[in-house]
């Protein structure tokens, strides 16, 4: 349901980690063994999210750390959304669910 709304599969991805999960902090490579797309692709997104103003990135060490603004002002409408998306389509019982 999500990829109506949103057509990037990566971004769709990335959303959903951090909104499902606003405390989760990571740099590129970690999450992109996390949600198994290429560390290219998951930077591009990640800086546009950082411009819309959804996620924060701060340095450490020579890596990027990035982790949910939570005082993005659609937060909680995101986090419901990916939620129900995530219901409808039968995901998000138990923890070994596919992310996205």
């Amino acid at each position: 349901m999500l990829d109506v709304f949103v057509t990037s599969r990566v971004r769709r991805k990335i959303l959903v980690v951090f909104a499902k999960y606003p405390d989760f902090k990571t740099h590129v490579r970690g999450l992109s063994k996390l949600i198994k797309e290429d560390p290219g692709n998951i930077q591009r997104e990640l800086k546009r999210l950082v411009k819309g103003g959804f996620l924060l990135v701060s340095k450490k060490g020579n890596s990027n750390v990035y982790q949910t603004n939570k005082q993005f002002p659609i937060l909680k409408e995101l986090q419901s959304m990916v939620i129900k998306s995530q219901q409808m389509s039968g995901q998000g019982k138990g923890p070994a669910k596919k992310i996205g």
